[in-house]
């Protein structure tokens, strides 16, 4: 799935990369400069297009340009169906035609662009709380349960970053806190590691802090400066349970399941780690892609958290995933079969500095027994 994302991205990126020469190449200062030589002219383009493009790489990343390249050629294309259709409805000439064009393409769709993801980047890098509540027939009285995912230290905040918002989380004194994987990434530094897990320990959630593996959290290219084992080791020193295809009980009404990443060929089946479990307990299952929730309706877990999709991200590719089948739900509350299921946007965000779709979040969910 992923090969084919990457490369419907590149393809649409060499496709706007040629519009937009073909583009850049009517204006006048181009023209001006390359006279009649055609050739000369989509150089100079390329040229323009290239150097806007390296500027923006060595600011935000490589990643973070395509994402604005892509986005301005999406808006360029916009004013331009605007500049047709409104010279079309006013009957103007060609002459006039040209010069509406070069106000909505030239001016206001670069200057809309830069608005637009100026928002999306304030809405990545500040977090709201998002309350939820739920209600259940289980012995649980009142439990405030703090749930985040999708932290990727190191992409919108550090390790000092990562301890001011648990100062928030630990500010609504939550009963237990909830981490729904991709914890860390693999552009997080050491450090930035050790600082997080030290703000995790200085929790004081009665029933603690629980984690579940995402697919980031263990590393793909092996080019961090620390190892699974030592974020594994860092964890638990501060007291975090870590759960892979594991569950424990806890206090006198609750049960704690953490799933191993669907991404792991060795992860055990929903019903396999799930049925059996004490049902007079309420049943939490922590797993990081919400794409297993037939399954695990078909259990007695009462209520099943996520993260992973950034609640889609980048509008308009929001609900794509949900469209593939990559992910049976790509943000919120839904019920099956009795089963609570919540998924979150993220307390952060893998690579891409924007949310144009959603905003950062973390969740309190208000469990109230009927």
């Amino acid at each position: 799935m992923w090969l084919g994302i990457l490369a419907a991205v590149l393809a649409a990126t060499g496709a706007g990369a040629a519009y937009m020469i073909a583009c850049v190449g009517r204006y006048g200062f181009v023209r001006k400069l390359a006279g009649e030589k055609k050739l000369l002219g989509r150089l100079i383009s390329a040229l323009v297009i290239t150097v806007i493009f390296a500027a923006v790489s060595l600011t935000l990343s490589t990643v973070n340009a395509v994402i604005v390249f892509l986005h301005f050629v999406l808006v360029y294309l916009l004013f331009g169906g605007i500049t047709r259709i409104f010279c079309a409805a006013t009957g103007r000439d060609k002459d006039k035609s040209e010069g509406v064009r070069k106000v909505l393409q030239g001016i206001i769709a670069p200057v809309f662009t830069i608005g637009y993801l100026a928002v999306g980047m304030y809405l990545v890098y500040n977090v709201w709380q998002t309350d939820v509540s739920l209600t259940t027939k289980k012995p649980v009285g009142t439990l405030k349960v703090a749930l985040f995912a999708d932290s990727h230290l190191g992409t919108t905040f550090g390790g000092e970053g990562f301890a001011e918002h648990m100062e928030r989380i630990n500010a609504q004194d939550p009963d237990i806190v909830l981490i729904a994987g991709d914890y860390v990434d693999d552009g997080t530094d050491r450090d930035d590691m050790i600082r997080a897990c030290e703000a995790l320990g200085a929790m004081d959630a009665k029933y603690g802090v629980w984690y579940c593996y995402g697919n980031h959290d263990e590393g793909y290219f092996n080019r961090r400066n620390f190892t699974a084992a030592d974020l594994e080791e860092n964890l638990r020193k501060n007291g975090v349970h870590i759960l892979a295809d594991e569950y424990e009980l806890v206090g006198d009404s609750l049960c704690i399941v953490g799933r191993k990443d669907r991404s792991d060929p060795d992860r055990m089946a929903a019903g396999e780690l799930i049925n059996g479990l004490p049902e007079d307990r309420y049943i939490i299952v922590l797993d990081h892609q919400p794409a297993d929730y037939a399954a695990e309706a078909d259990t007695p877990a009462d209520l099943v958290v996520s993260g992973h999709t950034h609640g889609g991200q980048l509008f308009p590719i929001t609900y794509v995933g949900e469209w593939i089948g990559a992910n049976d739900r790509t943000y919120g509350h839904e019920q099956r079969n009795g089963t609570d299921f919540l998924v979150t946007s993220g307390i952060s965000d893998w690579e891409i500095k924007f949310k144009t779709g959603t905003k950062s979040e973390y969740m309190m969910i208000n469990i109230e027994q009927q």
